[in-house]
Order: C-alpha cells, then structure tokens, then sequence
C-alpha cells in the first residue's frame, strides 16, 4: 500500500472521530480501525497525548516501514502529540510486542473518560492498560453503581471497579491475577480521590477466589466478568468461545437478590446469535434474566464487518457485552 492510500483512510479516520478530540487531549480512542477500515496489519489508539500504533503485520510483512509512514502522517496531522508508541504485536520479542518509543520522550501516564481519571502504562504489557472499547460499560456503571456493591473479576488495570466507584459504589473489590496490575488500580483510584481498602485488592486465580468468596459468604449487587479469550491456570480453565458459561455459572453465587452479572465475551469466532442462545439457555431456569445489551462505541465498530468472521449481531461488535438481572432462590 502507498502512502497516499494510508494517507486517505488516516484523513478519513479522523475526520469521521472529530468529536472524540477533547481541547485538552485527555481521553483516549481507536483513531483507526485498520481491520474495518481499509487496512488489517496498521490500528492507531490515542491514550491522552500518545498515540499507540499497532502492528499487526506478520513478520515477513514490511510492517515497520507502513507504522513508520503512519508515525510521519500522525504528526503532520495532530501536532499535539507528545508521544508515539509502535506495538508489533506478533514480533517474536517481548520488548516489541509491548511498544517501543519511536517519538516523543515518554508516553502518557494518564487518560480522562467521561469526568474520570485512569492510570495508564502503556509499554508494561502487550495491551496499552486501558480499554477504551468498554467506554459505554464504564459510563453504565457510573449511572448504575451508587450505593452498591461491586465485584470485579479479570480486573486489569481495574478500569471498570473505578468507574463504579465514580458512580457511588460502597465497596468495589478488585481481582486478577497480577498484583502489578492492580497496584496501576490503586494508582487510579488516587489519582481521583478515592480510598485505597488494601484487602479488596485480591491478586490471585479467578477459581480460587471465586470459591473462596463463596465461602465466606460473600455477595455484591454486581459482579463484573470481562476474562480473557483463553487462559489456563492450575484450578481452571477460561474459554471465552467453548464454555463462558461457566464462568457466568462460577459467579452466580456471589450476587444479591436483583443484582447484576455483566459479560463481556470477546471472542472474535463466537458469533452474537450463538453466544445470545447461551445466554438464554442459562436464563432458562427463570433466576437469570436479560436486562440489556451495552454497544461498543462506533471509534471500534465504525467501518465494513469482516465477512471471513461471524456476525456479532444483536451486537454490534465481536465484544459483546449483556447485562444480566439476578433472581436468587427463596433461602
């Protein structure tokens, strides 16, 4: 491709997200959607003043050289960036696969969604640390979350515990299974001024606290399931395309009368209707009940669908996100 082409989709791109440019350049977005929008091996986020480059070109591809006209273009056209980060996301190193610096003297540290502020450390993983396709989750849970109680399992950065707590939660407990990831939580929830309660930052396996919650009799108004695609650890495993609801069956126990279960799935190979048959499935047995589907916003579903992948509809992207409504039995 040459590089008036990427010129012409980068220049379309941004004219289509103008209105997710704020005046102080805190927030953060897909800027382009290279799978659906023209071009599958480049994706461009914006993390405050960073821009994030992905790419996704196999090694035997000149991927370096398609960022490096990317990279020349972005700061043509937004002259404020401070910062621009290549992530190869399938370099056979570490280093690459987590982002290298190509401009700029440091990445941002901090983004701004919707009035709250979240840490962010963009080279630690292979993931930039803030998902900006859960945007409309975490605006749910600031409407939603006052004066309950919040679980939040596969938590990451925590991103989705401090929006409920932005909303008014009483009490969010925070789990996965790196204590790091937890600490840039704690970093969030200081940068907006909310209290650091040590023991409801639980580092370890998803089954093992799962269960070890249960036992303690432990129950929340709203348990947050975001999991990874595929994960294996010693107590179990997680396969968001063949058993998610097992998952979604591990954490019932765990929510209050009325509550909510919130799962997110995103398996590009699971399309919506099946995945939505599950879920009516489990809400056959009449305690379990569909309340509401959250989209995912138009910076990630913008553009044609991929017709080699499964049709995410009722969604309107491979992450599907359902809130579920919980009926416990009479006890």
């Amino acid at each position: 491709m040459n590089t008036e082409t990427i010129s012409a989709l980068l220049d379309r791109a941004v004219a289509l997200r103008e209105t997710l440019f704020d005046s102080r350049h805190e927030s953060a977005f897909r800027l382009f959607n290279g799978f659906s929008e023209g071009e599958p091996r480049l994706v461009i986020d914006i993390y405050a003043g960073t821009a994030v480059i992905g790419n996704y070109a196999d090694p035997s591809e000149d991927g370096v050289a398609l960022a490096e006209q990317a990279r020349s273009l972005l700061l043509e056209r937004l002259t404020w960036l401070r910062a621009v980060v290549l992530k190869s996301r399938n370099s056979p190193l570490a280093e690459e696969r987590n982002g290298i610096l190509i401009h700029g003297d440091k990445a941002d540290r901090r983004v701004k969604e919707h009035g709250v502020s979240y840490a962010v450390d963009i080279c630690a993983n292979r993931d930039a640390g803030f998902f900006p396709d859960t945007r409309n989750l975490r605006e749910w849970l600031i409407k939603n979350m006052d004066g309950k109680t919040v679980l939040n399992t596969f938590a990451y950065t925590g991103s989705m515990g401090v929006a409920a707590m932005a909303g008014g939660a009483v009490r969010v407990v925070q789990t996965d299974m790196s204590r790091n990831f937890l600490n840039v939580a704690k970093t969030s929830c200081s940068m907006n001024g909310f209290p650091i309660v040590k023991k409801d930052f639980m580092a370890g396996d998803f089954f093992t606290i799962a269960s070890r919650l249960k036992r303690w009799g432990e129950r929340f108004d709203c348990v947050l399931l975001d999991p990874p695609f595929f994960a294996v650890t010693d107590r179990g495993t997680v396969d968001q395309l063949n058993s998610c609801d097992r998952l979604i069956n591990k954490v019932r126990p765990l929510i209050n009368d009325g509550g909510y279960l919130v799962s997110v799935n995103n398996a590009l190979f699971l399309s919506g209707s099946d995945y939505m048959s599950m879920l009516e499935k489990l809400c056959s047995d009449g305690y379990l009940e569909i309340a509401e589907l959250i989209s995912v916003p138009s910076d990630f579903s913008s553009g044609e669908r991929n017709p080699a992948l499964p049709d995410p509809a009722p969604f309107n992207h491979a992450t599907k996100i359902a809130v579920l409504r919980v009926k416990r039995k009479s006890e």
